[in-house]
């Protein structure tokens, strides 16, 4: 391989539809790749259709790959989660150098990073862990990338990077998330905010349909104006699209669709890691309890012959009050998408605090602004409120979004009411109200749910402040003897 000119910019591993868009995206903005796939006829199917005549090198093997790789080398992985981002790190180890680059660019969990990331850095080659958003438009013609990792290696990605992704008012959407797996984190959370969104579209939807008895067309042309307000976004626009689609046969092709949605896993973890990290994430995890109650079809349609519910009489939007209906529709569902946008960055903020990361929120809002799935005119918001304070506490303390939740109450709540009264089941909207409610309150009721937990395990209590004395002292873990049975022994204070 020593007579082969080291000229390439950076190559890439994985020639799917998303690798091979962001090959031809990189050579149109000037660099040079090296592309490579396990399946070598794909490089040459590749190199003769979509890449002829591009600044495109093709590799048949993982030496001839190297051999072609300017100093430091960057090698992106575009590849299967899991074993197979391994397998091809460990293929190509043995030619890499000390300052070298690997970067996986796949769906990965954020645990498998921070693994690669510590095992890589002792052997000295800098690992990044990339989300990248944005389906294969996105990366044929600039999604969101989420960079994260070795930090040495940002001045070395950061023109490729910045030059590929998606712009926004001039600016890229992509910038440095922070040390280890934090690239990846903040897909994940990006995933689950994901599934978060298209739950509340789907929740108006049926609203729409079966209250107001609206028609799809009727209803695409609902979210066609909404798309040209404050809830301006690509998941807005594709449902439009979608309603507004029929068949061959004349007839909306989204009725035909069995309603049954799959997942691959992303908005789960961020549940899960929701709930490890003790953060009321209730909005995503209702999206995947949603799609896991879609996916017992069989169920539903016997339970549908056998539970009853309300009638939905018909005439209950009427000329009169469509508008009305529709507007606080819009506000229910604005309002909703703050609360989980809201639990997103409260999550990304402990995860912060728990893993020691230093986390970059306003370029993270600013990615998420164009190139990905959730990109929309709302994140401008996000981005301006978290450059006015960088360590904005919770996004609702920021004047712009308190000001939005307080105008939407109105009509979320009557959204809300309608979907009780005629058994509409609206588990997105619900969770996102009752958060908020619960959030603004200066006292819930856990004080009874800890008593009931002293009472029948000796779990112990604190009390207020205002409520100490000799008895009850301030800051100690205090037992009852509730029944005067019991005894005085407390069990260990622990949090699960």
């Amino acid at each position: 391989m020593s007579s082969i000119a080291a000229t390439a910019d950076f190559a890439l591993i994985g020639l799917a539809v998303m690798g091979q868009n962001l090959i031809l995206n990189a050579a149109d903005h000037g660099f040079t790749v090296v592309a490579y796939n396990r399946t070598v006829s794909k490089v040459d199917h590749f190199l003769q259709n979509e890449a002829k005549g591009k600044s495109i090198i093709g590799a048949h093997s993982i030496p001839e790959l190297i051999a072609h790789l300017k100093k430091p080398r960057r090698i992106m992985l575009l590849v299967k989660a899991g074993f197979a981002v391994d397998a091809f790190i460990n293929q190509v180890l043995p030619y890499l150098d000390q300052g070298d680059i690997i970067i996986d660019g796949g769906n990965s969990h954020f645990p498998d990073s921070n693994r690669r990331y510590a095992e890589l850095k002792e052997k000295g080659i800098l690992f990044v862990g990339s989300g990248v958003s944005g389906g294969e438009e996105g990366a044929r013609y600039g999604p969101s990338l989420m960079p994260g990792g070795h930090e040495d290696a940002w001045p070395h990605l950061k023109n490729i990077f910045q030059s590929i992704a998606a712009k926004s008012d001039g600016e890229p959407c992509c910038d440095w998330v922070g040390p280890a797996g934090a690239g990846h984190y903040v897909k994940m959370v990006h995933n689950g905010i994901e599934y978060g969104d298209m739950q509340l579209i789907c929740e108006a939807y049926d609203i729409m349909k079966r209250v107001a008895k609206f028609t799809d067309k009727e209803i695409g042309n609902v979210f066609a104006k909404w798309n040209t307000g404050v809830l301006d976004s690509f998941l807005i626009e594709i449902t439009r699209d979608i309603l507004l689609y029929d068949d061959v046969d004349g007839t909306p092709l989204v009725e035909k669709i069995m309603d049954t949605a799959g997942q691959k896993g992303t908005g789960k973890w961020t549940a899960i890691n929701a709930l490890d990290l003790g953060m009321p994430v209730t909005l995503i995890g209702e999206a995947v309890f949603s799609r896991c109650l879609s996916a017992i079809k069989t169920e539903r349609v016997k339970a549908s012959t056998l539970l009853t519910g309300p009638p939905i009489p018909d005439g209950i939007v009427t000329p009169e009050n469509k508008d009305q209906f529709v507007d606080d529709l819009e506000q229910a569902l604005y309002a909703s998408k703050i609360i989980s946008y809201t639990q997103g960055f409260m999550l990304i903020r402990e995860a912060a605090k728990e893993y020691g990361w230093k986390l970059n929120n306003p370029a993270i809002a600013l990615m998420w602004r164009g190139g990905c799935i959730i990109r929309s005119v709302f994140l401008a918001e996000i981005t301006k409120a978290f450059r006015e304070t960088p360590d904005l506490e919770n996004l609702l303390f920021n004047q712009f979004f308190k000001s939005a939740i307080e105008k939407a109450q109105a009509g979320w709540r009557k959204t809300l009411v309608l979907g009780i009264q005629y058994g509409i089941p609206t588990p997105a909207f619900s969770t996102a109200l009752a958060f908020y409610d619960g959030y603004r309150s200066a006292r819930l009721p856990a004080n009874l749910l800890q008593a009931q937990r002293d009472y029948f395990g000796a779990h112990t209590f604190k009390v207020l402040s205002e409520a100490a004395s000799d008895n009850l002292p301030l800051g100690e873990d205090i037992h009852i003897n509730w029944t005067g049975r019991g005894g005085n022994i407390s069990a260990s204070t622990y949090i699960a």
